[in-house]
């Protein structure tokens, strides 16, 4: 059985592996093959996971295998239970764990080495690159899932004036910890104050930013987590983790350049934090001192059902309220009386990357009625009535017509070109980012005040008696 050890075999597997995961992350930029790339890429993985166990002295099986066992008892059914609202909280929860698993393989690599002693320079270098930021990675992380789950505020936490100096001194002391290590006879208690000043640093940096800045900062801790598996591939001449980890950081570095992009924001200025979930600012036309029209559901229906062409725009507010399977429904009604129904897309919509999608899918809403943003805006101006549902940042006008907004300058969906507008909404609270929408106070705009479950459920039931 030698054979099995033979690294020409080891690195074929691999070579396919590799190409699994390419092929899988191609399979992703579209809805339809989103699910078949996932499994393409989780084979690649099992494949790149099992030549890596067929390498001579890999380990004790023992230890791998309850390993394997433990995880597989808990992820699964955790994977299973958490609904579809919850994904950005696993998304950021699993992510955190990677970042977490390779600073302490770090860790662990420091002791058995005798603290590096007779490893390359380069290895040494790459194994603390990976536990300084996996440790970010993971305890930023933790902030990130503790905020999206509410145990946490959404709001910007700073330690004030005192922020960035904090910032600096952390990362100088994980630096100066690892040039002390590099150099050579250094104690175990400096790799935990690596670790340590690390994890303040994670702590840090992603408490003070803001619920609307939550997609990009989970797909920025995606990267970071991608580029230390990186490191420590090349720590440990793992190819599998170099790979692995470079398609990871690549693919959440481009995603998180994107997304920045689709807020017009800075990744600096992210990462500053500060923006979002505060309380709502009167916009600079007048605040909430402005008239508002208000609508019911037998109203809405009726307007919907007189309609040639309507938008639907999800957000977070369909979300939270499980409304998806009442909005397909609305849609699938509509349909049946020969209305044009598309739903407009925001990319930050939510609180990940493709949120609203993921919802939509579960929802079995046909891929070729999802537009993004500029299709969207193109369509608007011959739109009869745009719904939408508990969406808030990513429509407001005052992106487009006050200089004075955060989020002036940022790409949203203009529904107010739209010839009518209905807000769902559970009352005139802020989003995200904290300030007013001029859209609600639009002549065009009717609002209706209710949970979206409830609002989209009774929709449904008058439809259905037209």
């Amino acid at each position: 059985m030698s054979w099995l050890h033979d690294m020409a075999l080891i690195n074929s597997l691999y070579i396919v592996a590799f190409a699994l995961f390419i092929y899988g992350l191609m399979q992703m930029r579209g809805p339809r093959t989103a699910v078949a790339g996932n499994w393409v890429a989780a084979a690649g993985m099992g494949l790149a996971v099992a030549a890596t166990l067929l390498i001579e002295g890999m380990g004790n099986w023992l230890l791998i295998g309850l390993g394997i066992a433990i995880g597989t008892v808990i992820s699964i059914p955790a994977a299973y239970r958490v609904k579809m609202t919850a994904m950005p909280q696993m998304v950021a929860l699993f992510n955190g764990l990677g970042g977490g698993a390779i600073a302490l393989i770090s860790w662990a690599q420091f002791r058995d080495t005798a603290g590096y002693a007779h490893e390359p320079v380069h290895a040494v270098i790459a194994s603390l690159f990976a536990a300084l930021v996996g440790s970010i990675s993971f305890w930023g992380s933790l902030v990130a899932y503790a905020k999206l789950q509410e145990l946490l505020p959404g709001r910007p936490m700073t330690l004030g004036r005192a922020q960035q100096p904090v910032n600096l001194a952390m990362i100088v002391a994980a630096v100066a910890a690892a040039i002390v290590i590099t150099t050579g006879g250094a104690s175990g208690w400096w790799m935990i104050a690596l670790l340590a000043a690390a994890a303040v640093v994670g702590l840090i940096v992603v408490l003070p930013i803001g619920g609307a800045d939550m997609p990009v900062v989970i797909s920025l801790l995606n990267a970071l987590t991608g580029l230390s598996a990186a490191a420590k591939g090349i720590a440990l001449d793992n190819t599998a983790l170099i790979v692995a980890g470079m398609i990871v950081g690549a693919s959440g570095s481009i995603l998180t350049s994107l997304m920045a992009q689709a807020m017009n924001r800075s990744i600096p200025a992210i990462i500053a934090g500060g923006f979002g979930g505060g309380t709502t600012t009167p916009s600079s036309s007048g605040g909430s001192d402005r008239p508002i029209r208000s609508t019911s559901a037998a109203d809405t229906a009726i307007q919907l059902a007189y309609a040639s062409k309507v938008v639907v725009v999800p957000g977070y507010g369909m979300a939270v309220a499980q409304a998806q399977h009442a909005v397909k429904e609305i849609a699938t009604l509509l349909e049946a009386k020969n209305i044009d129904v598309s739903f407009a897309i925001h990319p930050v919509a939510g609180r990940m990357p493709g949120h609203m999608n993921v919802l939509l899918a579960e929802a079995d809403v046909a891929y070729d009625q999802l537009t993004e943003l500029d299709e969207s805006n193109s369509a608007f101006p011959q739109t009869d009535v745009t719904l939408v549902i508990g969406a808030n940042d990513v429509i407001n006008p005052a992106a487009e017509t006050d200089p004075a907004s955060p989020i002036y300058g940022m790409p949203i969906l203009t529904v107010h070109h739209s010839q009518s507008v209905i807000v769902i909404k559970r009352s005139m609270s802020p989003g995200f980012a904290g300030i007013d929408n001029d859209l609600y106070y639009n002549p065009k705009t009717t609002m209706l005040f209710n949970d979206a479950k409830t609002a989209t459920t009774d929709i449904v039931e008058e439809l259905k008696q037209l």
